[in-house]
């Protein structure tokens, strides 16, 4: 049986989308967790659409389309992707529609993603929110296969504001399993411990969305 070595601060650091999201969010915030994302040495920082274009040498900056809810026409996400990518991001998590997953209508699912996909075109990272812990299994391999026909480069659990929850050890194993290492899999939602970063990782996750990244960190070892 092998064992696999468990991951360093720096390993999870790498992995982290440092995100302040909350609609009450001012640019002086911003301008502090882009400081804070330096001295962790995290890998990104996410931020509203409204609050780009930021400077923040040294990271990627990603945004978000359709946020939180994906209600949003599917144009609407486009055209606010776009915008975001010409003011600098250079990742855009898009939320889908959620209750056409519920539905069943991937083919829906399938539209929403190849409008921002087209209109963002190769200039930044495309992922998916597909609020997994609002969906049945089906659902959640409906749209996770949605989210690779329509040429996302990552499917991600949750916004965060869902009320149905966030991330969890199930639902990144599903998609891991569904995407099968072709796309990237984003645990988000309710991530506040470094034991529960580390169980997301071993389930498949390869990107952490984190508003507590020092907290977590501060459980891995050096």
């Amino acid at each position: 049986m092998t064992v696999s070595t468990p991951p360093t601060r720096a390993d999870v650091a790498a992995m982290i989308d440092h995100t302040l999201l909350a609609p009450q969010a001012t640019p002086a915030q911003v301008s502090a967790l882009i400081e804070d994302a330096r001295a962790l040495g995290v890998y990104a920082i996410c931020v509203s659409p409204s609050m780009l274009p930021v400077r923040a040498p040294g990271l990627v900056v990603a945004t978000v389309a359709g946020f939180p809810s994906g209600k949003h026409h599917s144009l609407v996400k486009g055209a606010e992707a776009r915008l975001a990518v010409d003011q600098g991001a250079a990742e855009v998590d898009m939320v889908i529609d959620v209750g056409a997953a519920v539905a069943g209508d991937f083919n829906a699912v399938l539209a929403d993603v190849i409008t921002v996909r087209e209109a963002i075109g190769d200039r930044a990272v495309l992922k998916v929110i597909i609020e997994s812990a609002a969906l049945s299994d089906e659902a959640i391999v409906g749209a996770c296969r949605a989210a690779e026909r329509g040429g996302a480069d990552f499917v991600k659990t949750s916004t965060g504001f869902h009320p149905a929850g966030g991330a969890s050890v199930h639902a990144v194993r599903l998609m891991a399993e569904t995407v099968g290492g072709k796309l990237g899999v984003k645990a988000s939602g309710g991530i506040r411990t470094a034991e529960d970063a580390a169980a997301l990782i071993a389930a498949g996750a390869t990107r952490l969305g984190l508003s507590q990244s020092a907290a977590v960190l501060a459980g891995f070892p050096d």
